[in-house]
Order: structure tokens, then C-alpha cells, then sequence
């Protein structure tokens, strides 16, 4: 049920100028995210205005804004070659769908358990993938389809630059954009009366000015008008058999709902107003999902970017994310022509500068120093997301991040002491055999959680022991034991006893205590 916000007056004059620096940002960012994604840039803005007046106004989050992000470009530009824009509205459909249960099911909460060097692995591939993907888009050239081919691609499209001076245009007009949008932001953190204005706007429009006045050979937006680039269905579910389309599902949804809460807990820091309820947060981004596949936009997540600038331009409600889906709204029914006059270049531009922030520039050393292994597995997979795709990417992450897990957690040791003959309180007294052969006991302690990524520590020191001793094996410290080591366990002792002169002596784990019932309590006098 719709939460429509009911601000008073003191409320709704902090959220009103709040979200028009909302609306600024996410203009440029909805029409380059579409364009980018192979789809009309009318979608784009679909997608904004349904993250605005509809998931802006359910309950979750308070403050942070929904929209299309770059984050998914890629995996919407690989759904789009492979099943059409049908087969891109039948996923959005499911991946909300699947939202939309796995909230209500309270299962929000447990996507903050994915490993955060996956989640920036996956954003880093993503970043890597659009960086390479918009470089020949701001040249002018034609973009690669597969991943791979992005990459190794990138030698020919410089010579291309060199020969051709259509190229040169494009690229100066890209190049400029860029110093505007960061000139600009330096300007803005001088001036606080030009924060509402953001940098990626004033670029783009400074680019279409310079393009339209100058009559410059730079390829624009083509526009289609908004019901001409909406195919609204209600599915293709019989595509649904394909296996592409089912693995493309799961990732959207993983792949959404991940940046999604993630950007609610990052937002939650910034503010010190309510906190995100995940499984309600989780529910209004399907739901908002669904709309937007039932009218063939594009997937939505919660946009960091938009978020932040929400929050840095004094929002105190959804009021203010509300509003800016209706500025959205307002500016495809009154000015959609206006959108055909930006440059191509402008918008790669942009979006390269977004793809540049999904890198961990900075994190990356600092994780390297402290946590090898987290640095490792986002390494790994954002190097097999460009390689390969995003699904195999994300797999291949949380299966390391697992590994990673489990090694960590089964921390085992094993301590080996030769006694000499002699009375020993701990070692017991000695056997006839023993005073014959002339040596003590070998104690061999097993302490920790032994699971099947120890056995070999565990059976390279059993095997090394002589079978010409008294063995005591002592698993009293022992807290854990899998079925592997359990087994390998018994297969060693038969072993041994095959071999050795003297039984090995086993001391079993210790059970886990039963609790001591506590003694009734007296009844009070009456």
C-alpha cells in the first residue's frame, strides 16, 4: 500500500529545492544509462519516473532515490542483443516479481550477508566493462558486443582516431565534457549557491549547445517519443524454458537487490533519520521492478549517486524523491524533443566518469594490506566478469568468498610430544611395552575444527608417527569434525594398528555438557 508522504511546511521547504538538485542529477544519468544499455533514452526516463512517484512513496527507505544505474548497463545491454527489448521486459518482470517475495518473505536482510568484495568486485567489472564499452562510443565508433572483445578492440579504435577526423570531433567533444563536469564540481565545493547545479548537467547541455552552434559532425540521441519506445506486455513467460533468460533473472535480482540494500546502508550513515527496513525496501524495489517490465523500461536499483545528493541537499522526507519523479514526468511530456539535441559523445563522457567511481581505487590498496585474501576475490571477479559474463562473474566470486569462509573458520592444530619413560601425572603410567622398547608415548593432540580442507595438515603429521610407539591420539579439544575427517580419522587408527606394535590410544571428544537444571524456586508466602 502506497505510504504517501505528508510533510508540513517546514519539511516540504527543505524537500522542494532538495528535489530539483535530485531531478538535475538524474536526468543526464537516466537518458546516458539508456542509450548505453542499446535502448531509447524515453526508457531511461521511465524508469526515473517510477522509481520517483511509485517506490519514492513506499515504505523501505526514506531517503534514497531509485532510477536506472549504471551498475546495470552492461547485463541490460547483453539481455537486449540476446533477447530484444520483449525478452528485457519479461526479466524485469520476474527479477521484481522475485523481489517482491523474497521481501516478503524477509529475506532482504540476508543479502547484506554477500561478501562485500564480491559486491565490489562485481561493481569494479561493471565499471571496466562500461569504461571500455563508452570509449568507442565517444570516439564515434561502433561498441563491441561481448566483454572480451570491448577490451582487445581498443588498439584499433585508437588507430581509427588517428585517421579519421569525424573521430577527433567526437572525441574533443567527449574530452570536453569532462573537464566542464569536473571544473564544474571543483567550482561547486567553492561555491555553495552553485551546489543545486550539478557538473554532469552543465556538461551535457554546454555540449549540446557547442555541437547544435557549431554545426559539429557529431552523431545525437535519436528520439522516438514515449509511447513509441514503451512496449508495454505482460511477459513472454514462454521464454522463461531458456536457460539464458532463467540465469539472467537471478542475476538481475542479485545484481539489483545487492546495490540496492547496500546503497540503503551506506545511505543510513549519511542521515540520522529513520532507518531502512531491507524487507520493505527489498518489496518496493520489486514492485517497482514489475511496473517497469510491465511497460518494457528498464531495471531500477537504489542509485547511490542521486541518493547522496539527496541527502547533502537537506531532505527530511520522500517528499523530495516523490517530487523529482514528477519533474521527471513533467520534463517527457513537455520537452521531450529537447533530448535529441544532446551529442553521443557527451553522454559516454558522463557515463565514463560513473564507471570510473565503480572502481576501488582507493579501497583496493588498503584491502591488499589488510585483508589479502577479500582483495584476491574482488580482483578475480571483476577480471572474470570482463572475461566472461556477469553471471559467471558473480558465481565465481561467492564461490571464493565460500572457500575463503570455510579455510578460515576450520582453524586446526596439531601437536605432536614425545615423553621419555618416567612418571608423568598427564601421560599416565608406563606400560611393560614401553619400559622394553625404552620410550614414552607419542601424545598427538588434535584441538580446533577439523573439516576436509585440513586433511592434509591432520594426515601429514598422523602418517609421520613411528609404529614401533605408543600413540595416544587425545581428541578432547577436538570441537568439530566433518564426515570427511571423521572417516579419514578411523581409516588412519586401522591403519596404524595394522602396522604398529602397540594399539594407538584414543581419547574421544569431550560431549558438550548438558545444562545443569537450575534448582525450582520457592514459592513466595502467601
Amino acid at each position: 500500500m502506497l505510504a504517501l508522504p505528508r510533510p508540513d511546511w517546514g519539511t516540504l521547504r527543505a524537500d522542494l529545492p532538495a528535489s530539483i538538485v535530485v531531478f538535475l542529477v538524474a536526468l543526464p544519468l537516466c537518458v546516458g544509462v539508456a542509450v548505453a544499455s542499446g535502448v531509447p533514452a524515453e526508457l531511461g526516463l521511465v524508469t526515473g519516473v517510477v522509481g520517483g512517484l511509485l517506490v519514492g512513496a513506499l515504505p523501505g527507505s526514506s531517503l534514497q532515490v531509485s532510477g536506472p544505474a549504471a551498475g546495470m548497463t552492461v547485463l541490460v545491454a547483453e539481455a537486449v542483443d540476446d533477447f530484444g527489448l520483449a525478452g528485457l521486459g519479461t526479466i524485469v518482470l520476474a527479477c521484481g516479481l522475485l523481489q517482491i517475495a523474497l521481501g516478503l518473505f524477509r529475506l532482504g536482510r540476508w543479502f547484506r550477508a554477500i561478501s562485500v568484495a564480491v559486491v565490489q568486485g562485481m561493481l569494479a567489472g561493471i565499471g571496466l566493462l562500461l569504461i571500455a564499452g563508452q570509449l568507442y562510443v565517444l570516439a564515434g565508433s561502433t561498441t563491441p558486443h561481448s566483454g572480451p572483445g570491448k577490451f582487445t578492440g581498443l588498439p584499433e579504435l585508437l588507430g581509427d582516431l588517428v585517421a579519421s577526423p569525424t573521430a577527433l570531433t567526437a572525441l574533443t567533444v567527449g574530452v570536453a565534457t569532462v573537464a566542464v563536469m569536473t571544473q564544474w564540481d571543483a567550482l561547486r565545493r567553492r561555491l555553495p549557491s552553485l551546489r543545486m547545479v550539478p557538473g554532469a548537467l552543465v556538461a551535457v547541455v554546454v555540449a549540446a549547445g557547442l555541437t547544435a552552434g557549431l554545426d559539429l559532425p557529431v552523431q545525437t540521441i535519436e528520439v522516438e517519443g514515449l509511447l513509441a519506445a514503451m512496449t508495454p506486455s505482460f511477459g513472454h513467460w514462454e521464454q522463461l524454458t531458456s536457460f539464458g533468460v532463467l540465469a539472467a533473472i537471478v542475476t538481475f535480482t542479485l545484481v539489483a537487490s545487492a546495490e540496492s540494500l547496500f546503497s540503503a546502508a551506506a545511505v543510513d550513515r549519511l542521515h540520522t533519520g529513520p532507518r531502512t527496513d531491507f524487507d520493505r525496501e527489498l518489496v518496493a524495489q520489486g514492485t517497482g521492478n514489475s511496473v517497469c517490465g510491465l511497460l518494457g523500461a528498464l531495471p531500477m536499483t537504489a542509485v547511490i549517486v542521486r541518493s547522496s545528493a539527496n541527502v547533502a541537499a537537506g531532505a527530511r522526507s520522500k517528499a523530495s524523491r516523490v517530487l523529482h519523479g514528477l519533474w521527471l514526468l513533467l520534463f517527457v511530456a513537455a520537452a521531450p524533443t529537447l533530448i535529441g539535441l544532446i551529442p553521443l559523445p557527451a553522454l559516454a563522457a558522463v557515463l565514463i566518469h560513473a564507471g570510473c567511481k565503480l572502481l576501488p581505487v582507493r579501497e583496493l590498496p588498503e584491502l591488499w594490506r589488510e585483508h589479502r585474501g577479500e582483495a584476491i576475490i574482488l580482483v578475480v571477479t571483476a577480471v572474470v566478469i570482463g572475461t566472461t559474463d556477469m553471471f559467471t562473474g558473480v558465481l565465481v566470486g561467492l564461490g571464493l568468498a565460500v572457500v575463503k569462509a570455510a579455510w578460515e573458520t576450520s582453524h586446526v592444530r596439531v601437536t605432536v610430544t614425545d615423553r621419555a619413560i618416567g612418571p608423568d601425572l598427564d601421560s599416565g603410567p608406563t606400560t611393560e611395552d614401553e619400559a622394553a622398547a625404552g620410550d614414552g608415548p607419542i601424545e598427538v593432540s588434535i584441538t580446533g575444527n577439523a573439516t576436509f580442507l585440513r586433511l592434509p595438515t591432520i594426515l601429514t603429521a598422523l602418517n609421520e608417527l613411528p609404529a614401533d610407539r605408543t600413540v595416544r591420539l587425545d581428541l578432547r579439544g577436538l570441537r568439530h569434525a566433518d564426515h570427511a575427517c571423521r572417516t579419514a580419522l578411523d581409516q588412519w587408527v586401522t591403519t596404524h594398528n595394522t602396522q604398529a606394535t602397540v594399539p594407538v590410544q584414543v581419547i574421544p571428544p569431550t560431549p558438550n555438557p548438558s545444562p545443569t537444571p537450575l534448582p525450582p524456586t520457592p514459592l513466595p508466602p502467601r
